[in-house]
């Protein structure tokens, strides 16, 4: 009887372990950027630690989603870029939380006060975990996920990810920007896959790198989920790659005064296909007109108390999407890209 229930169990394991979903935080740093993915296999992975000081309110918001995660460590630390309101909070929260290894795109290339302070900063914790800088194709070894970098540094990939390489017929109206020389355009993007479900988050990467990863061709394909780029403001999402990646959702990593502007914001809404468009905070400057519905927002006063909006995806791209505020969830059914 002990043999048979032993081997029962061994048969189970497996298919529990299957069955787990993806879990994503988008934590509210107050339009910074902070997101917790934890893997089906249980490694977790932190897009960005959101800003210093503030008696510590961005790691505490961090470490609460880390609870709710039920994860003690953080395995993986990426970095988009060394903007202060991405790696500001990088001290704070390694005095906090065990951390397993801090990915870059390499070493600060901005040359003005405040991000020399706040790289310096960050070269000081490094010592404390693993260090891995990536390259456009490079993987974050996430057990459970394909993390694949697509820009660092200011490179881009120069292949197609599976499934893309289409032309894409919008490059023939692009525009360009005005050159970017700050780590906005260095942002570290990555392409998170799990089964069939796909999300993209570039970072603050800016328009015209942007614009190199989807003209001629579009070198990313669809995906399920875009976090909006440079927290949905006008230097960066432009209709070139939001039509292109074609997003079922959209989630804003916005503020009350930093982002969701009503350009960027309304080039999202636009998207075809889109199914709805969640935000981390009601935009001031958005209004009445370029502001989501109420009961998809997580936070709809200025001061706030820091409610995150949390991702839940199946292996067959089905996926849910919970507004911690009112506790308002709306279910996605799996649909083919």
């Amino acid at each position: 009887m002990r043999i048979q229930i032993l081997a029962t169990a061994l048969l189970v394991a497996p298919l529990l372990q299957a069955a787990k979903p993806l879990e994503v935080y988008f934590i509210d740093v107050e339009g910074g950027q902070s997101t917790l993915i934890v893997s089906p296999s249980g490694q977790s992975l932190l897009i960005d630690t959101g800003w210093r000081g503030y008696n510590n309110r961005d790691t505490e918001r961090i470490l609460a989603a880390a609870k709710n995660a039920h994860i003690k460590q953080i395995d993986y630390v990426l970095i988009t870029h060394y903007h202060t309101d991405h790696v500001g909070g990088v001290m704070q929260l390694a005095d906090k939380i065990k951390i397993g290894t801090f990915v870059d795109h390499g070493p600060n290339r901005e040359d003005s006060k405040i991000t020399r302070e706040d790289y310096a900063d960050y070269e000081r914790t490094l010592p404390r975990a693993h260090h891995l800088v990536l390259k456009p194709g490079d993987k974050v070894p996430v057990k459970g996920l394909d993390v694949t970098a697509l820009s660092a540094d200011g490179a881009l990939i120069a292949s197609p990810m599976p499934g893309a390489g289409q032309p894409n017929p919008a490059c023939a109206t692009a525009e360009k920007k005005e050159v970017d020389p700050s780590e906005n355009a260095r942002s570290l993007g990555t392409l998170i896959t799990f089964g069939s479900f796909r999300m993209l988050d570039l970072g603050d990467l800016t328009w015209n790198k942007e614009l190199g990863l989807v003209c001629p061709n579009n070198l990313i394909g669809t995906v399920d989920v875009y976090l909006t780029s440079h927290h949905g403001l006008a230097q960066s999402g432009s209709p070139q790659l939001v039509d292109a990646i074609h997003p079922r959702v959209a989630i804003m990593n916005n503020g009350a005064k930093k982002g969701g502007e009503p350009s960027a914001w309304q080039i999202v809404k636009d998207s075809p296909g889109l199914e709805d468009l969640w935000q981390i905070h009601y935009s001031l400057a958005g209004g009445a007109d370029h502001n989501a519905r109420d009961s998809y927002i997580a936070n709809v006063d200025e001061i706030c108390e820091g409610k995150s909006i949390k991702l839940t995806a199946q292996a067959d791209g089905s996926f849910t999407v919970y507004n911690a505020r009112n506790k308002f969830e709306h279910a996605y059914p799996a649909k083919a890209h």
